[in-house]
């Protein structure tokens, strides 16, 4: 009894030690941004102390070892064999020549009760070899690993919980990596999102299958087989993966995710498209945006421009010089209701795709319009958002997040396009719950089936995330597309909501977001719960 009380004080005292040191770093890294995040929470602003607080202390090299400690008070004893569920590890040791990391791997697994077959030993020098001693009759799950890889304890009863219910054939976990004893590199992993899958395999090495004899035997003869089983138990689709939203796996290596070449397969019969313009004054923008329209490699565009009574002499006879053939100048009068007007042009659209876009936006590559459109096009497909970058070339958009700041942020916000960030997801075409109508592409009659975008509780903020997740409600997912990639210079025609107007009106809007969707309460199925809820850039919840 003793002895536990120390170990639990000891654990307090490097508690108290790592989170003093993930400060000390985040200050010592950024003190000018730690300090005012300092003041942000000593003014008792602690939604936006947090938002600060949160990318910066995560960046401390002590803050996911923070992290495992405070987790390890919670830790699970080791999981007992079970018969009636067995799981084989089937350990891959091509080019492997470590025996210290294939001995830690052989206790880890030996002790979570699993059965292990060395592919590429003297005893099992080959994966038919391996099937032929699999005991089929037993109905087994497998599990493709390397050596050096380990799993947590109790990992393999967490596994044996789902198992049993026989709804999927896959089950997933989050992983780490091990360098040397230390882990780091934390990857808290999406819910299945198919569309990531096809560019990064973050399920191989960290799940386990229900395979057939059959499964293993196709793969057999692939220099990757544990890759191309994987590949094959999603490709078959009886039931969705399952994803254990816990660290279970401990791992050398990962696989790289691949980058995807642009621009990609364009759909051959593209079909006549609306881009829908709202705009006030400011031609300077409007002319650029409407530029880049025209530039884009889009066989049948319609432009409406939608003017919220523009003022300015030159917006004026700009917009009376356009070219109706091409051209359509509605006016749109009173205070600016961007759900509102863009209502209003699609019911006047004749395209069969719509696209909502800002008039600060420019365009740097004539594909974008072509991209979206062809992912738009796709029946499992509802809104398709654009990479979006602030003009010094930061990303401003990669895709929404529900429920950071209790409402929802922009994934990745800040970040370089070259840098990695989180496992290059911004740089990744994956679903999402929602994208950003600053540029938005979707099919009219899905537009319309959910009633297009809410008026009355969404005049300006959040319209495009009720949007999105009305039509993900009826099955028609968002996705996020980096390969069309745009500048947004954002509000900079509208202004910001700084007056006490425009700061009561977000102030309902929130309230209204909230109520409709408990942002406050739920969390994003491609986030994590171990991410926190007050960073864009997907930090380590501390």
């Amino acid at each position: 009894m003793r002895s536990k009380s120390i170990s639990h004080y000891l654990k307090h005292i490097a508690d108290f030690w790592l989170t003093a040191s993930v400060h000390f770093d985040a200050f010592r890294l950024e003190p000018r941004a730690y300090l005012t995040a300092t003041k942000w929470w000593i003014k008792r602003k602690r939604v936006r102390a947090r938002g600060q607080f949160a990318p910066l202390l995560s960046r401390s090299p002590q803050a996911y070892r923070l992290w495992v400690l405070r987790q390890e008070r919670e830790g699970r004893g080791p999981s007992q064999p079970d018969a009636r569920h067995p799981i084989i590890a089937l350990i891959d040791m091509s080019g492997f020549a470590d025996p210290g990391a294939l001995a830690a791997t052989r206790q880890s697994l030996t002790a979570e009760g699993l059965t292990l077959l060395f592919i590429g030993s003297l005893e099992t020098p080959t994966l038919a070899t391996a099937i032929a001693r699999i005991d089929w009759s037993t109905d087994p799950w497998l599990f493709p690993t390397c050596p050096g890889d380990r799993i947590a304890s109790g990992a393999a009863a967490v596994y044996r919980s789902v198992m049993a219910n026989g709804q999927t054939r896959l089950i997933y976990a989050d992983d780490d990596r091990l360098v040397g004893r230390r882990r780091t590199a934390p990857y808290f992993k999406p819910d299945w999102n198919s569309e990531l899958f096809r560019h990064n395999d973050y399920l191989t090495g960290a799940c386990i299958v229900h395979a057939t004899r059959a499964d293993l035997e196709a793969v057999a003869d692939k220099a990757n087989w544990a890759a191309g089983l994987v590949a094959t138990i999603v490709e078959l689709g009886q039931g969705f993966p399952v994803h254990l939203r816990e660290m279970l796996h401990h791992r050398r290596h990962r696989p790289m995710p691949s980058l995807p070449a642009r621009p990609i397969t364009i759909a051959s019969d593209l079909p006549p498209l609306s881009v829908i313009v709202p705009t006030r004054n400011r031609v300077d923008l409007l002319c650029t945006c409407l530029d880049g329209v025209a530039a884009a490699h889009y066989p049948q565009v319609e432009v409406i421009v939608m003017d919220n009574d523009s003022d300015d002499p030159e917006t004026l006879a700009y917009l009376a010089a356009l070219d109706p053939a091409r051209h359509r100048v509605l006016r749109h009068s009173g205070a600016f209701n961007y759900s509102a007007i863009n209502n209003r042009a699609a019911e006047e659209a004749r395209g069969r795709l719509l696209c909502l876009l800002n008039n600060d936006i420019e365009m740097t590559d004539p594909h974008w319009l072509a991209i979206l459109a062809t992912q738009a096009l796709r029946p499992e497909v509802g809104a398709v958002g654009a990479r979006l970058l602030y003009p010094d070339g930061r990303i401003q958009h990669a895709g929404v997040v529900i429920g950071v700041g209790n409402a929802a942020g922009h994934a990745h916000r800040f970040l370089h396009p070259d840098e990695e960030g989180y496992f290059y997801r911004h740089s990744l075409p994956q679903f999402t719950m929602a994208v950003t109508a600053a540029c938005l592409v979707v099919e009219r009659k899905k537009f319309m089936a959910v009633g297009g975008l809410n008026e009355r509780d969404f005049a300006v903020a959040f319209n495009d995330v009720d949007f999105c997740l009305r039509l993900n409600q009826q099955g028609w997912q968002s996705l996020y597309e980096p390969r069309a990639t745009l500048i947004h210079h954002e509000s900079v025609s509208r202004g910001l909501d700084r007056d006490p107007v425009g700061a009561a009106r977000f102030a309902g809007e929130l309230a209204a977001l909230k109520r409709l969707w408990q942002t406050d309460e739920i969390y994003d199925p491609y986030h994590h719960p171990q991410l926190s809820r007050a960073s864009e850039q997907f930090a380590v919840a501390l």
